[in-house]
């Protein structure tokens, strides 16, 4: 399939690429074929937002069985398997509004409603490349925007710095294998999100390296070697994905991939993160955060619940 998407740019022929987190189930469809499939999606970083009332009522996740997750991921931690882990969960979620209804209210960067199955408003992109210039910009570090010196607190906090240096390094090294000269153009800014009911602080920073002018015919190889995403998988990635298998005990699915849009001069793409998924049970909100060695367990899971909101 990543072989279809380096014969697309070659010809220069605009597409839309949906990835699952760990790349096994990618599909690609040439956009003047879109119409032909129940999927909606768009990518404006300048949207308008639009206030809206609460779209669902959520079950608070059961502390004891995210706690049992998380303790297991710390001993992998000192075990020396891995140093940041994004550990997610399911959230049970009811709303009477449709998954097209959901898309169509929601406020965000990036947005993707991808048949009866799910849709995912994403306020991360992936990777973006335009010209010669690869770039990324990766989110660790999450705040409540009410909370007192809230922006001073995020870039203070130790535990916060030292996981968003993880993830930098990681990114880094994964922009290394498609690109030359890479650079982290900005370190560590914040961003203000809105999130449902209250607004959030998200940290950012800025990477770009240099993948050519014949990067167009290279498309789908550059994005085989940067899947699964190091923002929501954790580092070193390898291990760590076989360890995400054996806590998380659910299957992400489509939650945490990507989608991407070529429209034959640049390509763009987000994390699919913000995401409601449609089941036989109902609707499940998928999210979750990324475990260092100094992650509180209370306060991580918090965060988890913060993350469940329509934006």
């Amino acid at each position: 399939m990543f072989d279809k998407l380096n014969n697309l740019g070659k010809k220069r022929e605009p597409f839309l690429v949906i990835s699952d987190f760990l790349a096994l189930k990618v599909e690609v469809i040439s956009l003047g074929e879109l119409h032909l499939h129940d999927i909606e999606f768009s990518i404006d970083e300048d949207y308008t937002f639009k206030k809206h009332n609460e779209l669902f009522i959520k079950e608070e996740p059961d502390f004891g069985a995210y706690k049992e997750k998380f303790d297991k991921v710390i001993e992998q931690i000192k075990s020396g398997n891995t140093y940041l882990l994004n550990l997610t969960a399911p959230t049970k979620i009811s709303s009477k509004l449709s998954l097209k209804e959901i898309y169509k209210i929601a406020n965000a960067k990036y947005k993707l409603r991808y048949k009866d199955e799910f849709v995912c408003f994403s306020p991360e992109k992936f990777v973006g490349i335009k010209d010669s210039l690869i770039e990324t910009y990766p989110m660790k570090g999450t705040i409540d925007a009410s909370i007192v010196d809230a922006k001073e607190k995020i870039l203070s906090d130790k535990k916060e710095l030292a996981e968003h240096t993880m993830i930098v390094d990681l990114l880094r090294n994964d922009l290394s294998m498609v690109a030359q000269d890479i650079k982290v153009k900005k370190f560590r800014f914040v961003q203000r999100v809105e999130a449902g009911t209250k607004e959030l602080l998200q940290v950012s920073s800025h990477i770009s390296g240099f993948v050519g002018d014949n990067w167009h015919e290279r498309v789908g190889d550059i994005l085989q070697k940067l899947l699964p995403a190091g923002s929501i998988s954790g580092a070193p990635k390898r291990k760590t994905l076989e360890i995400i298998e054996e806590v998380e005990s659910y299957k992400r699915g489509f939650y945490s991939g990507v989608f991407g849009l070529y429209d034959g001069e640049s390509f763009d793409s987000a994390v699919m993160i913000r995401f409601v998924q449609k089941s036989k049970d109902g609707y499940i909100y998928k999210s979750g955060g990324g475990i260092t060695l100094d992650s509180d367990a209370t306060r991580e899971y918090n965060e988890l619940r913060d993350k469940v909101y329509v934006p």
